[in-house]
């Protein structure tokens, strides 16, 4: 099993910490200024950069956002944004990240690019989590204005006038009567359940498929944090009154309770629980706490397992992930030249727009090559823009490098002649799936043939002599 690590952040202006969960050692980073970051501004980029929105207070007339190379190699990038950007998200291969303002603003990044896609008014109030569903093909958004909109990301970027986008949402849920505080997204796509948690105490399940509320679960205290198992049996929700409860999705009405969905509880022996994480794969939970530190659950047994420090302020933002890779399949090439003089690499990503340029060419802007996945890596960048192909082959040109030339050239033969292959069998394994399927219709039109068995030469000499007697 690959180890994996925890990543934290507060607040308070300090590095972001790192540990490995098994073994709970803390990692030394490569980075040190990725401090103040809010609730939910931090995210994972692909699997070689942590994005981090720097928040200081709202009366700052601009926000900036921070990539954090997960390898030594890479230095920082920071962007200076036109608002306070609190909550970010990035897709599952890093190619798009979401920022979300006080103004109630949504900005929609390409980070190979570094291009603001679209910028639309979302919310009437601050914007405070924003989700990716699992497939990457829903945005949903929540704000201190009580609604949680479903936007189709699709639709969203295909927009060419960026003031219709604000209308484009799939769903609207303004059953919340105060600030939503957190969100989580089951598995599923557009099948998946959303939970929503509020100041208004409660904590309420919405059908992502019909669109309709399921359930409203109410609770002792304010809702802080939110995590969902992996079986999406039951969710953990920490309070500001320091516990972390356990609560059932699937509560029964007939029970008569004070609190008949809540099976369990977690004291933190704090005030109060600041930001929730789940590894399903470790089966752990952890609990990112008001006096900056981390306590580690098993859910199953209920045993508390260690504790980390990361910071004198709440900790705002726990992250899961495995140990990345450092080396990124397809920008291996560029990589391994960038010390000997050839093309920039496509990593780090450049800084990201603080206007849109109303001069691009929507059609270049907007069209993106998903290019398949390999070395069964999924975090990998996998998706282009033809701006970004067209510069990546007009590169060894411009460098005039014939052996960067040579090595992409015989890298796309190497993987043309893959697809081939590959095109090739599944072409086979359809031909003989298709035969097959079309002889056991014919054969349900007919009778079962009678099978004959052939005589041998001593019976039809035996059969011919009793003819002839």
């Amino acid at each position: 099993m690959e180890e994996e690590l925890v990543f934290a952040s507060s607040s308070i202006g300090s590095a972001i910490g790192c540990w490995a969960i098994e073994s709970g050692k803390e990692q030394q980073l490569p980075y040190k200024s990725c401090g103040s970051t809010p609730p939910h501004g931090l995210s994972f980029v692909g699997s070689r950069f942590l994005a981090s929105s720097q928040f200081s207070d709202h009366t700052a007339s601009f926000g900036s956002i921070i990539y954090c190379s997960l390898s030594k190699r890479q230095a920082e990038v920071k962007s200076f944004l036109g608002e306070p950007i609190k909550p970010i998200a990035a897709t599952s291969d890093g190619t798009y990240l979401v920022g979300g303002g006080i103004s109630g603003n949504i900005y929609l990044w390409e980070v190979p690019t570094g291009r603001l896609l679209q910028q639309w008014h979302a919310h009437l109030r601050p914007i405070t989590c924003l989700v990716f569903s699992d497939d990457d093909s829903l945005l949903v958004s929540a704000a201190e204005d009580g609604c949680v909109r479903v936007w189709p990301l699709l639709t969203v970027v295909g927009v060419q006038q960026r003031d219709q986008a604000s209308n484009l949402y799939l769903h609207s849920f303004a059953e919340h009567t105060l600030p939503i505080t957190d969100l989580v997204m089951g598995h599923g796509g557009g099948n998946a359940v959303i939970i929503s948690a509020s100041e208004d105490r409660s904590c309420k399940i919405w059908s992502l498929s019909k669109g309709v509320l399921l359930r409203s679960l109410v609770f002792p205290s304010i809702i802080n944090a939110l995590a969902l198992d992996s079986w999406e049996l039951v969710f953990y929700a920490g309070g500001r009154d320091g516990n972390v409860y356990t609560a059932a999705l699937n509560a029964s009405t007939l029970d008569k309770s004070d609190w008949p969905h809540i099976i369990g509880s977690f004291p933190s022996q704090s005030n109060a629980v600041t930001s929730l994480a789940y590894s399903g794969s470790r089966n752990k939970l952890l609990a990112g706490l008001d006096d900056g530190f981390i306590r580690v659950w098993d859910p199953k047994t209920r045993n508390f397992v260690c504790t980390f420090k990361q910071a004198k302020g709440p900790v705002n933002n726990i992250l899961v992930m495995k140990r990345p890779q450092c080396v990124n399949p397809w920008m291996s090439a560029f990589t391994l030249l960038l010390d000997k003089g050839g093309p920039k690499s496509l990593l780090p990503p450049p800084k990201l727009q603080k206007y849109p340029n109303l001069t691009d060419d929507l059609s270049l802007t907007h069209a993106v090559i998903n290019l398949p996945r390999i070395y069964n890596n999924p975090l990998a960048v996998c998706s282009f823009t033809l701006q970004m192909i067209d510069g990546q082959l007009k590169g060894p040109e411009q460098n005039d490098s014939s052996v960067v030339a040579k090595i992409e050239v015989e890298k796309l033969k190497h993987d043309c002649a893959e697809y081939k292959q590959m095109l090739d069998k599944w072409k086979r394994r359809y031909d003989a799936l298709h035969e097959f399927c079309m002889d056991e219709l014919l054969a349900g039109d007919r009778p079962p043939k009678r099978l004959v068995r052939p005589l041998s030469s001593d019976h039809k000499s035996k059969s011919f002599g009793g003819n002839s007697g």
